[in-house]
């Protein structure tokens, strides 16, 4: 079955962009006007994160959204067969230096970033343009089919996919050399008791301690990665320096930085980020005042 859908899936990235953005563009209209694709989440969180906001731009917002949602599909589709040439004229570094000057000091590097479109593009072309090895931590899939999809096109240009939830023993045989680490810091944890807790759009939000945890025993500098769209189907990142040294930041600072960073990015480029993942779902309680670490006090429930 493998093969069959990844020959169907190979067929299609075949097609020229112009043709492929043409479907996308209808299956984003039968996907926001017909099909509803989850609306009411997608509302929901954009609510949430911009109360100040009417009616009006909350839809202009979730349309672009969706259009770039289902953009993300049809290019992660066209990489299964996209040409290095084709892959490093749509994905550039505005400051490549900030990577350079690590590298050339002889130390690691870890990527810290969003659910900010085009990850995959970026996931694909950041092999063809730095010099460091390029390791990217992943959340497995529990189709079969498709983990193996993703594992064969996420590292068909060279990236080394790690599971996240395996992490610690995964990076292992890595620990000795110079490497690229990659994580997406934003993902909803599962243990909201065992997370950090800041305030994220002016809502109480849990963030997984792994990334900061990391950074900061090893002491490997942190760099927040800011994507934007000069033109579809073209993305470019801004790279921002978290920390030279996070081993000497106090717990908390890291992610601290790294949260405002990320809403701000989102806030100008709101139509990027994906808002169809319910990112507030998890409530605050007055038991996790403990892992509180935004420089406000925590929120007191009535």
């Amino acid at each position: 079955m493998y093969y069959v859908v990844y020959g169907l899936l190979y067929l299609v990235s075949l097609l020229p962009m112009w043709l492929l953005y043409r479907l996308s563009d209808g299956l984003a209209f039968l996907l926001y006007y017909v099909i509803g694709y989850r609306r009411k989440v997608i509302r929901d969180n954009l609510k949430r994160a911009f109360p100040e906001k009417s009616d009006a731009e909350i839809t202009r917002i979730e349309k672009k959204f969706c259009r770039n949602f289902v953009d993300s599909f049809i290019e992660t589709i066209k990489l299964l067969s996209a040409s290095k040439k084709f892959i490093k004229e749509r994905f550039v570094i505005d400051n490549p230096e900030v990577l350079d000057n690590f590298y050339d000091a002889g130390r690691k590097c870890q990527l810290h970033l969003g659910h900010t479109f085009n990850w995959e593009v970026a996931n694909v072309a950041m092999p063809l343009i730095n010099r460091y090895p390029f390791i990217v931590a992943y959340m497995p899939v529990e189709n079969k089919i498709f983990e193996r999809l993703f594992l064969h096109l996420r590292g068909r240009m060279g990236s080394i996919l790690l599971p996240a939830t395996r992490m610690q023993r995964a990076i292992i045989p890595y620990r000795n050399t110079q490497y690229l680490l990659t994580l997406v810091a934003d993902q909803a944890p599962g243990n909201p008791d065992q997370s950090y807790w800041l305030n994220f759009f002016g809502r109480p939000t849990p963030f997984v301690r792994g990334p900061e945890r990391g950074a900061r025993i090893a002491d490997i500098p942190a760099v927040f990665v800011r994507f934007y769209k000069s033109s579809r189907g073209h993305y470019r990142v801004f790279l921002t320096t978290l920390s030279d040294h996070p081993g000497e930041l106090p717990e908390g600072e890291l992610t601290r930085r790294y949260c405002r960073l990320l809403e701000d990015a989102i806030r100008q480029d709101p139509d990027l980020w994906l808002w169809s993942h319910r990112r507030w779902k998890l409530p605050w309680k007055d038991e996790y005042d403990k892992l509180w670490i935004d420089l406000t006090p925590p929120p007191v429930l009535p």
